[in-house]
């Protein structure tokens, strides 16, 4: 039986005015987010599958990584599904690790962006804009995921 550990619970970020500063605010808040979900989560629960549809908390990271290496470096991904999966030779440290070498390259990459309007560099669609708002629903809906399965695992509570 999971023991009860409860985070304090971490507010929404202060941004700043600009549409992008929130765009991104809110965007890094929910990438930490569930990093932080995933780093310490004890093992076995990080790769077991608590629900029936077998998602486990690494497996939302591993995916997450392809969506940032899609949406913002050009990277195509052919079986969505796989993105999903596991093996016992990812380690969390691993999978964390590529996760946040994803998320710095994507930053790079939108660091050098001024217009939201524009494409994504190297691509003629989508929109900046839209690419940091599905970027974000898609962070936030897998961190939702996530906060149950951590809390399935270990009674961990909080962002």
């Amino acid at each position: 039986m999971p023991t009860t550990e409860r985070r304090n619970d971490t507010p929404p970020p202060r941004t700043g005015n600009t549409e992008a500063e929130v765009l991104r605010g809110f965007l890094a808040y929910l990438r930490a987010s569930i990093a932080a979900k995933v780093e310490d989560a004890p093992e076995p629960w990080v790769r077991t599958a608590a629900v029936p549809s077998g998602t486990t908390l690494l497996g939302l990271l591993r995916h997450l990584t392809f969506v940032e290496r899609a949406t913002f470096l050009g990277e195509r991904v052919t079986d969505w599904q796989k993105t999903f999966r596991v093996t016992q030779a990812d380690t969390v440290a691993a999978v964390v690790a590529g996760y946040r070498e994803a998320v710095a390259r994507a930053d790079e990459i939108l660091d050098g962006c001024t217009d939201l309007g524009a494409p994504v560099p190297g691509r003629s669609a989508p929109s900046l804009r839209w690419a940091l708002t599905h970027l974000i629903e898609e962070t936030g809906r897998h961190a939702g995921h996530a906060d149950i399965l951590r809390e399935l695992a270990d009674g961990s509570t909080g962002r």
